[in-house]
Order: structure tokens, then C-alpha cells, then sequence
């Protein structure tokens, strides 16, 4: 391996990857999505980042025709990674949020969605009224550091009864106590009855990793989960 390359990935963008990572303030972060913006797509090519085309693969598999009409709520949509994928798979009405602007600006150029609005899942409600989307996908973003799992309500909030959300995260070791987290707020979820899990689906080569440390079994890759929950059509009596 050369030296400044971790797992065959250039220093620059293992060290970008590491920044958004690493936890550091939510004002801080932003900046650093804003600037990230422009370099955001070729650094996820070198990272061989699947989890777009996987959620956006998953999803459509779980839901019924016709899919054009669908009205679709990408979250942290980024550049527009995931609307990419969900175009081609026949989705064609998607709006999309994101904490930074820069990252909207990108996915405004893209043509995809009908509408963007900035949004930071976490510290404000979604602006969308109840029961509103048909899917709701959260791609990448829940993880150690980012979107607390705390926001699971606000997803559903405004879907559908009987709609779909399709959820991420990373089985890396730094996010395991995250996503102990968030399947365990998932589950208390579904105990509720307030959604139903059709799907979770665990993918080995997700990305690849920025350190030997965060590498599944020295494959040079971290692994991740895809999941897919149906709002239950029912309304829960028990609430208030």
C-alpha cells in the first residue's frame, strides 16, 4: 500500500470522510457538508459507497406499483445520490431536506425533486404536514455523530398510514453503540405497533473503510444495514 493511503484510498478523502465522522458540534459539521459539497460525489465513487443503490433497490422491491404518482420524502438527501437511484427505479415525485445548504444547492442542480428544503433532522420538526408521504427514505445519516435515533416519530409522523420508510445505517465499529441504539428504537417502535420491519438486511461491503481499525475481518470494507418498515394502516387507540 503506498503510504498516505489507507486501504487504497487517497489521504484527502479518508480525511474528509473522518471529519464528518468524528462527531465534532452540529455548526461545525454543517460547515464542513457545505464544503464537502463540491468533492462530496467523486469521494463516495472512491468509497465505493453502495447504500444508495441498495435503499433505493430495497425499497422499490417492497413497494406496490404504480410508482410514479408516489410521493417520496429523501432526508438528508445530500446531492441527490439516493434520488438518482429511486429516478431510475421509477419514482418520480420526490422532495428532499438537508442540514446543509451546500449539499442542497447540489441536489437542486440534479432536477430531481420538486421540492428542497434545509431542515436539521433533530433540531426541527420535518416541514411536512402529517401523513403526507407515501415513502420516507433516510439514507446514511443515521449514525454516530449525526442524526440521533431520537427523530424515528418525526419519520413517521409524516408518512402514510401504510406507507414505507426505508432506513440506513453502518455496522462499523465506531457505530455499534449507535445502532444498538437505534434497533432498540426501532423495535420499541414496532412493539407499539406503530410500524411493521419487512426488511433488515445486512449488506458486507457497504463502503469502503477509512482505517484498518473500522475494516471488517482486514477485507478493507465496513458493513452495513438496510431496513425497511411499513406504517402500520391502523391507528393506535392506546395513544393519549
Amino acid at each position: 500500500v503506498p503510504s498516505g493511503t489507507a486501504m487504497g484510498l487517497p489521504a484527502a478523502v479518508r480525511d474528509r470522510v473522518a471529519a464528518v465522522h468524528r462527531g465534532s458540534a452540529l455548526p461545525e459539521r454543517l460547515r464542513l457538508y457545505d464544503g464537502w459539497a463540491a468533492l462530496y460525489e467523486q469521494d463516495v465513487a472512491a468509497l465505493e459507497y453502495r447504500a444508495p443503490y441498495l435503499a433505493a433497490a430495497s425499497l422499490a422491491f417492497a413497494f406496490p406499483a404504480p410508482r410514479a404518482e408516489a410521493r417520496l420524502l429523501d432526508v438528508a438527501c445530500g446531492t441527490g445520490l439516493v434520488a438518482r437511484e429511486l429516478h431510475r427505479r421509477g419514482f418520480r415525485c420526490l422532495d428532499g431536506v438537508d442540514g446543509s445548504a451546500g449539499m442542497l444547492e447540489r441536489a437542486r442542480s440534479t432536477g430531481l425533486y420538486q421540492e428542497l428544503r434545509l431542515c436539521v433532522l433533530g433540531r426541527e420538526p420535518l416541514p411536512a404536514p402529517a401523513e403526507h408521504y407515501d415513502a420516507v427514505t433516510v439514507v446514511g445519516a443515521l449514525g454516530e455523530g449525526q442524526v440521533p435515533s431520537t427523530v424515528l416519530p418525526e419519520l413517521l409522523r409524516v408518512t402514510k398510514p401504510g406507507g414505507f420508510l426505508c432506513l440506513t445505517t453502518r455496522s462499523n465499529p465506531s457505530n455499534l453503540r449507535y445502532k444498538a441504539e437505534l434497533e432498540a428504537a426501532l423495535g420499541q417502535l414496532e412493539q407499539r405497533g406503530a410500524w411493521q420491519k419487512l426488511l433488515a438486511q445486512e449488506v458486507e461491503y457497504w463502503e469502503r473503510a477509512t482505517s484498518e481499525e473500522e475494516s471488517t475481518q482486514g477485507t478493507g470494507y465496513i458493513s452495513g444495514v438496510v431496513y425497511i418498515y411499513q406504517k402500520c394502516p391502523v391507528p393506535n387507540l392506546e395513544e393519549g
